[in-house]
């Protein structure tokens, strides 16, 4: 008889058990639903019908999972719940990472007027922003112009250096205007290759001429120039030192693997840690720094809005082991060189 009471009370407590449990895991799915909910309105998504609504909160629930576990490890920099947390890594790889950028496998030669400067008499920081030689934080949103963004904030940087104004240049332009080789606005391009259509095309107009639509659009002849550029060089590969000497001087265009999770959802902080090399994005090097720890670290302008990053802006980890730099920065930077 006192058995048969013991089991008793043993199948009683492994079912009020469970019933506890299943009622903690409706409340965190309650909460997630929430939380989902206030996600969707905070970044105005909208989706085609309740099953696709529901295949996106099961991501959201997914990535939401390893920010949190990431976030509760021992790194140097943390990651944010931001307006990709609906999207596989699969799709932002082929969506917001690949897209758009187009790496030409070689470069012709140019010229490295930098080269004879000694790293020890460069400044141990730097920051374009504080210099006022950094737009604004843009958007590229869903047109795969990593490329024109990069271009422009190096332009737009050169510009200030040499004539003392800070103008907002027009990504646009290069987008619908900039259709030749390699160069296919929304589809993909090439850093160099935005620079020298500014050449040819004696100059580019400015953001507010010449707004951003974030589609391809009918190349608007005969747009008045507010700034041009004398040319380009192209900063030598896989040498983080000859990258320094360059964005000690201006902002320099730079291409990265932007395809990882961590990088999707970097929120702040340091990135460190381990990284591919598949180039497939392009934004600006506008300076870099010490932090108090010791680690180096660049400072990077992304296209990707406010809500990514540091209120657009990322700080990678400076001076790695891997020649290539960190997520391969180091493998093909470029700048335009003096205002005509």
């Amino acid at each position: 008889m006192a058995g048969s009471k013991a089991f008793f009370l043993a199948i009683l407590g492994c079912a009020c058990l469970c019933s506890s449990v299943l009622a903690v895991r409706e409340l965190s799915d309650v909460a997630m639903v929430d939380r989902f909910e206030r996600w969707i309105v905070e970044h105005g998504h909208v989706y085609e019908d309740a099953a696709e609504k529901a295949r996106r909160f099961e991501v959201f629930k997914d990535n939401v999972a390893f920010i949190e576990s990431f976030n509760a490890g021992n790194n140097k920099f943390w990651l944010g719940v931001n307006q990709f947390a609906d999207l596989t890594v699969g799709e932002f790889k082929s969506t917001i990472a690949n897209k758009g950028f187009k790496p030409i496998s070689a470069n012709v030669p140019t010229g490295f007027k930098y080269e004879n400067l000694s790293v020890n008499a460069l400044p141990t920081s730097v920051d374009w922003r504080t210099k006022g030689a950094v737009t604004p934080i843009k958007n590229q949103e869903q047109c795969g112009c990593c490329w024109a963004f990069s271009a422009v904030a190096a332009m737009e940087g050169i510009v200030k250096l040499s004539t003392g104004r800070l103008i907002s240049l027009s990504e646009q332009e290069i987008v619908d205007c900039d259709t030749h080789d390699t160069d296919e606005g929304c589809g993909g391009g090439w850093m160099d290759g935005a620079f020298e259509f500014v050449i040819k095309n004696g100059g580019i107009t400015t953001e507010s001429s010449y707004p951003y639509k974030a589609v391809d659009g009918k190349c608007k002849g005969g747009s008045k120039s507010a700034a041009t550029i004398k040319g380009y060089e192209d900063v030598p590969a896989n040498n983080e030192a000859a990258l320094m000497k360059a964005v000690a001087n201006q902002p320099v265009s730079v291409a990265v693997d932007a395809g990882g999770r961590t990088f999707m959802f970097y929120s702040g902080g340091v990135m460190t840690g381990s990284c591919g090399t598949e180039l497939d994005h392009g934004i600006a090097a506008i300076g870099y720094g010490v932090e108090s720890d010791g680690t180096k670290y660049w400072i990077l302008k992304n296209s990707w809005g406010t809500t990514w990053g540091e209120k657009g802006f990322l700080r990678m980890e400076k001076d790695i082991s891997d020649k290539r730099g960190m997520c391969g920065l180091a493998m093909k930077p470029s700048y335009p060189t003096e205002q005509k």
